[in-house]
């Protein structure tokens, strides 16, 4: 299979599963337009670029249905802080806006830490939001930051989270 098709596979698959999440999520999750709130993790998020190391509090989204919720209906959020979607395996993701009120940048991490693709989203967009290949990690925060801390392809994400999945566990 050729990248380009590759790719093409995984952003149908990534748009089905995320149409289909959204679907089957609780009514309470997205019917009554509230964020979803998860408990900040005790650990930070060390980005390690060339500007030198930033830390992000973060809330790790880790299940199917916090990874749909994601910052649906969120309006603020600090600029030290992000969520991060787990998956359980790398993977071709693709992310959509709708009912996201922020702007946000989108860091595509692989297993192994590594900062695949940095993108934008846009407000409310339902247009696909998706790295060129598979990813084991999303980091989202607020539009602007990953420059701010100057996140790039290639440079590492460390997490107590981000470390398990490196070491197989």
């Amino acid at each position: 299979m050729t990248r380009r098709t590759w790719c093409a596979a995984g952003a149908i698959f990534a748009a089905m599963l995320g149409a289909f999440l959204y679907l089957a999520l609780p009514a309470s999750s997205i019917a009554d337009g509230q964020p979803m709130l998860l408990a900040n993790d005790p650990a930070p998020l060390v980005a390690e670029t060339a500007k030198g190391e930033h830390s992000f509090s973060i809330e790790v989204a880790d299940n199917d249905n916090e990874r749909a919720a994601g910052l649906m209906f969120r309006e603020k959020m600090s600029d030290d802080h992000g969520m991060l979607f787990v998956f359980d395996r790398t993977q071709p993701v693709g992310f959509w806006m709708k009912n996201t009120p922020m702007a946000l940048d989108l860091v595509f991490i692989g297993q192994d830490g590594t900062v695949k693709a940095v993108r934008c989203g846009e407000p409310f967009s339902e247009a696909l939001i998706a790295p060129a290949d598979p990813v084991r990690f999303v980091l989202e925060l607020k539009a602007g930051m990953a420059e701010k801390a100057g996140i790039k392809d290639g440079d590492v994400l460390r997490h107590p989270v981000i470390s398990a999945a490196s070491s197989g566990n």
